[in-house]
């Protein structure tokens, strides 16, 4: 039954060098823009984009046989409803969130997590054939990462996503998924202009949230 819901998505609507795009790798495309986007204004509703966002890679991932990265967007999905609620309750008194840097000891965990989680995640990868299964796990563990630190909205997520997304540029040409690969380059350039908007706003609005009062997350 679920097959017959999601094969719509995997129709091809267009092809793109050796890739034939399906509307899955399409919408993908549009509301991963459009989540990175919101991400780098510092608008909540990156949240909800984002969700979307996860189902339709999911349905791509699945069928070009990257099972981590199928696996991660069911963690996205869970994690984006977690995250929309830290940030708008997540802070002092149930407020929201203001953009921090974290502390050295919350970056530690994260970097060890990053290998710990890149080590089992390869072993299990391989054993299930998985077409690329070092790189499918680190990116997997990168982001997971990049997300943790989305969610408690630290500058230092920006430098996680972009780490992953300099692997996923090449992952995905190789894979055959140049639309793909070419929304990881617009996510990367997001990326870096995220970082620079998030220093900006903690250094230059007393630690307000991002965006306020200009462009207040709702």
């Amino acid at each position: 039954m679920l097959g017959s819901l999601v094969a719509p998505l995997n129709s091809v609507i267009f092809v793109l060098g050796n890739d034939h795009v399906t509307w899955a790798e399409l919408l993908g495309f549009v509301t991963g823009g459009l989540c990175v986007y919101l991400t780098v204004r510092g608008h909540v509703a990156n949240f909800g984009v984002g969700i979307a966002n996860s189902a339709f890679f999911f349905v791509l991932f699945l069928a070009a046989a990257l099972w981590a990265d199928a696996g991660l967007q069911v963690l996205y999905i869970a994690l984006g409803f977690i995250g929309w609620w830290q940030w708008l309750r997540g802070g002092t008194s149930r407020s929201r969130r203001v953009i921090q840097w974290a502390g050295r000891h919350e970056i530690a965990w994260c970097i060890a997590a990053v290998v710990l989680a890149t080590a089992g995640l390869y072993l299990l990868l391989r054993s299930l054939n998985d077409s690329a299964p070092f790189l499918d796990a680190l990116t997997t563990a990168l982001s997971l990462a990049a997300q943790w630190l989305l969610n408690t909205k630290r500058i230092e997520t920006w430098w996680f996503w972009i780490a992953a997304d300099i692997i996923y540029i090449p992952l995905y040409a190789w894979k055959g998924l140049l639309l793909t690969a070419i929304v990881y380059v617009l996510f990367l350039a997001l990326c870096v202009a995220g970082l620079r908007a998030w220093r900006a706003a903690y250094t230059g609005t007393a630690h307000a949230p991002i965006g306020e009062p200009a462009a207040e997350a709702r």
